[in-house]
């Protein structure tokens, strides 16, 4: 059974951004407070950029300790290492190389010039055991209860690299997947499956922007999973979508709150 998703809409695409910052600062120092560490899966795009970038500029950023936090990610494009597509490389340049992070700690999915070569579904595996090994037998999964789960919303409905109709989409067994004939460049990938995404404690959507408001609406409005993927992607014990009022713009008024200011 699946959590009703929670909405939250924003003036704009930039206090979007800073909002969403304020709430993972939050949501990490509380976790961290309780547990000893957190645990978060980076998304790439633009939406999961802009947080990045805003949760860098806020001056309540050194209140986590950033030594004590575990990073993932939902997808990577299978390029070579430092490659400027690369989720990760993106993510550097936003935020990661200006926080004291433990290497050890952050969990970059391989890179096609890296030990698997071109063989992305050989990299997802191992992907996939590397969260097997950071998974708590109380998770009672293959993957860790990640504290927050990021993941932007395509024009399309796609999440991580799941794209509508696509076999990864599909999958029910395994946690990680290789992606190819991906609608969008590059065609190859690695991806969290929607298994691994509902590991996590919350999810949290973003999108902003008139040319994610169609999608929103399909993937509120009851659409099945592999038609629609955002549709599935849903926390153990929150689902919240974070959207500018651009995004919001074709849902029901009365499916979510007034925006904020």
């Amino acid at each position: 059974m699946s959590v009703s998703p929670q909405l939250v809409v924003h003036r704009d695409k930039e206090l979007m951004a800073q909002a969403a910052a304020a709430r993972l600062i939050t949501k990490i120092v509380d976790a961290q407070a309780a547990r000893g560490s957190a645990s978060v899966v980076l998304t790439g795009g633009r939406n999961g950029n802009g947080l990045l970038a805003a949760l860098g500029s806020s001056p309540a950023r050194d209140a986590v300790d950033w030594s004590r936090l575990d990073l993932w990610w939902g997808d990577e494009r299978f390029l070579p290492e430092g490659d400027p597509d690369r989720n990760y490389t993106q993510a550097r340049e936003a935020l990661l190389d200006s926080v004291p992070l433990d290497p050890a700690r952050v969990h970059a999915m391989p890179a096609s010039d890296g030990p698997y070569g071109i063989d992305a579904d050989t990299a997802a595996e191992a992907y996939a055991v590397q969260l097997a090994k950071a998974a708590q037998p109380e998770n009672h999964s293959e993957a860790p209860t990640f504290d927050v789960l990021l993941l932007g919303v395509g024009p399309d409905t796609h999440v991580a690299s799941l794209f509508p109709e696509l076999p990864a989409v599909r999958e029910t067994e395994r946690m990680v997947v290789g992606v190819h004939g991906a609608p969008k460049p590059p065609p190859t990938r690695i991806s969290l499956t929607l298994p691994a995404i509902r590991s996590a404690r919350e999810v949290w959507l973003l999108a902003a922007g008139e040319d994610k408001a169609q999608a929103v609406a399909i993937a509120l409005s009851g659409a099945g999973e592999v038609q629609a993927p955002a549709a599935g992607a849903h926390g153990r014990s929150r689902t919240l979508w974070l959207l500018d009022s651009a995004a919001a713009s074709q849902l029901p008024r009365g499916l979510y709150p007034p925006a904020s200011p």
